[in-house]
């Protein structure tokens, strides 16, 4: 991509410094090993299709959380489990417990959490809360 594509799909997010971060951290993991295999060949049409879908499951877990809904009711879960479908369409298989890690990260990075407060104050730790709701509902289930 161009640096110009990067900048409307990512905006200040800095992309580089977090690979560099996830190389370090998972690096040597099968998950983002896939990662890495299936997003060498995406162009800005898949980038943008990608932050389409991720934007339009951030917006409408902001309307469940402003419609003062729990984390763990049937929406917010509902829209949790449709995220962990985006990530393994993607990026990688997601199986709920790896889903779960993610959403800590979601709370525990900075650099993660701060585009969900973006879109909604407490978004982070919300979504954080439904993934986890979700993966225990998909366990039991």
């Amino acid at each position: 991509m161009t640096p110009k594509e990067r900048f409307e799909l990512f905006g200040d997010f800095d992309v580089d410094s977090y690979a560099e971060a996830a190389r370090e951290r998972w690096g040597k993991t099968v998950a983002y090993k896939e990662v890495r295999r299936r997003t060498a060949g995406y162009r800005a049409t898949d980038w943008r299709a990608i932050r389409s879908g991720a934007g339009d499951i951030e917006a409408d877990l902001a309307a469940v959380l402003a419609a003062g809904e729990p984390a763990h009711g049937e929406r917010a879960m509902d829209l949790a489990e449709r995220h962990r479908a985006h990530i393994g369409r993607w990026f990688y298989e997601c199986p709920p417990e790896a889903h779960r890690r993610l959403g800590e990260l979601y709370v525990a990075d900075w650099r993660i959490t701060k585009p969900f407060e973006e879109v909604a104050a407490g978004l982070a730790e919300f979504f954080r809360d439904a993934i986890v709701a979700n993966a225990v509902r998909v366990k039991e289930s």
